[in-house]
């Protein structure tokens, strides 16, 4: 089904009200243990949740479950169970994992929709072809996704493609204010200037047809950072061996030896 013209004018209208008591709401913490049902549900769909130590497992799981208690999580045209709602989580959980203290400050609404959408928010007709984004303006505050791209993110292991974590990253980015591939937050900055030069070197290879990476990186620098953390985070081995100044510095910046887990044949 399209969505109306009067359900983006109503969701418009009531961002504001939600935004604002969302921050203004007290931070919740998690009063109940991880269930069962949960944790097979990561088992068996989070790649990354699997390579971890059971002490970093609880830690995954309490962060999951905080993630869902204070972000809402909700289906447009379209019906949300609880693995869809435990991928958006670990979706946000990954990239900041080594960060315990981490919030995403510039978030308030993740949208699920039923497949790709236009800038209309459509998700029918012609010019369907955003699978995620992050909004600005009237949209500030949320994120949509195509709930078929964020399953397929996790579904499929060796694509170097997840679309979830990418507007995770893109937040990530966004937490100084401006959206440029430079996560100043993390980055220290002795890295900035080495960041940026191989950035821009490694743009001009995907230009030049020379490079593995999703071409999509190419589209500025901000697009390349989220898409060489797709990589990251699906494919650190072969990262590593294909760029190992790309993958050093991501070390850096997310603070996570992706290479030292025990992982998948695909990793």
């Amino acid at each position: 089904m399209i969505i109306s013209l009067l359900a983006i004018v109503i969701l418009i209208a009531s961002f504001s009200v939600v935004y604002k008591s969302t921050l203004e709401k007290k931070w919740q913490v998690p009063d109940q243990s991880f269930s069962t049902e949960w944790r097979i549900i990561l088992e068996n769909k989070v790649v990354f949740y699997k390579s971890l130590s059971l002490k970093d497992k609880a830690n995954f799981e309490y962060r999951v479950q905080e993630f869902i208690l204070n972000y809402k999580i909700i289906g447009i045209d379209v019906e949300l169970d609880t693995t869809d709602k435990l991928l958006v989580a670990s979706s946000a959980i990954i990239p900041i994992f080594a960060f315990p203290n981490w919030r995403y400050t510039n978030l308030t609404i993740i949208q699920l929709y039923p497949d790709m959408f236009n800038a209309d928010f459509e998700t029918e007709g012609k010019g369907r072809r955003t699978l995620g984004m992050v909004g600005n303006g009237f949209m500030e505050g949320k994120m949509i996704l195509s709930k078929p791209a964020l399953h397929h993110g996790f579904s499929n292991e060796s694509d170097k493609k997840n679309t979830a974590i990418h507007e995770f990253v893109h937040l990530i980015d966004k937490s100084d204010n401006v959206i440029d591939g430079i996560p100043e937050i993390l980055l220290e900055k002795q890295y900035t200037i080495p960041w940026l030069d191989l950035m821009n070197k490694k743009i001009d290879l995907i230009y030049k047809n020379k490079s593995d990476i999703n071409p999509y990186g190419a589209t500025n620098s901000a697009e390349f950072f989220a898409v060489i953390s797709e990589y990251f985070f699906e494919r650190p081995q072969l990262l590593a061996r294909k760029h190992p100044e790309l993958y050093k510095l991501l070390e850096e910046i997310f603070d996570q030896k992706m290479t030292a887990r025990k992982l998948k044949k695909f990793w």
